[in-house]
This record gives structure tokens, C-alpha cells and sequence, in this order.
């Protein structure tokens, strides 16, 4: 399973991810193992989707992260 998901940070923006252990992915956030939420403490995670397929994650994830997928985050997903 692979799992793309939203976090929002402190200072109201949001970081988009990709992992197969959201746990251990989430966890590393906290402990500021990345580079872009370290600074932005604490993360509030607000979505969670579950693909069976890899390149479908990716793809969605890839998408979010354009202005037209921000849009439709922002719109339906959070």
C-alpha cells in the first residue's frame, strides 16, 4: 500500500508526501527529519489516501503539488 498525505504546518501551509509506512513517515516529521516541515512544528496531519499502486500514488501526489491540484486540495480534501 502506498499512502499520499497532507500535513499542515504551523504557519498554514501545507506539505504533500508520499510513503508506504505513514507511521514511521509521520514520526520522522516530528523528530524534524525533513527538511521542509522541520521549521514549521508542529504538523497537523488532515488527509490520508490509500493506492494499492505505486505509480497512481506518485502520480496524485505529483498532481497536488501543481496549482490546478492545490486548488482541488484545498476545495475537496481539506
Amino acid at each position: 500500500m502506498y499512502y499520499v498525505y497532507i500535513l499542515r504546518c504551523r504557519d498554514k501551509t501545507y506539505y504533500v508526501g508520499i510513503t508506504q509506512n505513514i507511521k514511521k513517515r509521520l514520526r520522522e516529521h516530528k523528530e524534524k527529519k525533513n527538511k521542509y516541515t522541520k521549521s514549521r512544528l508542529p504538523v497537523k496531519l488532515e488527509w490520508i489516501g490509500v493506492f494499492k499502486n505505486k505509480d497512481l500514488a506518485s502520480r496524485f501526489e505529483k498532481y497536488l503539488k501543481t496549482g490546478s491540484g492545490r486548488a482541488f486540495m484545498k476545495k475537496r480534501l481539506i
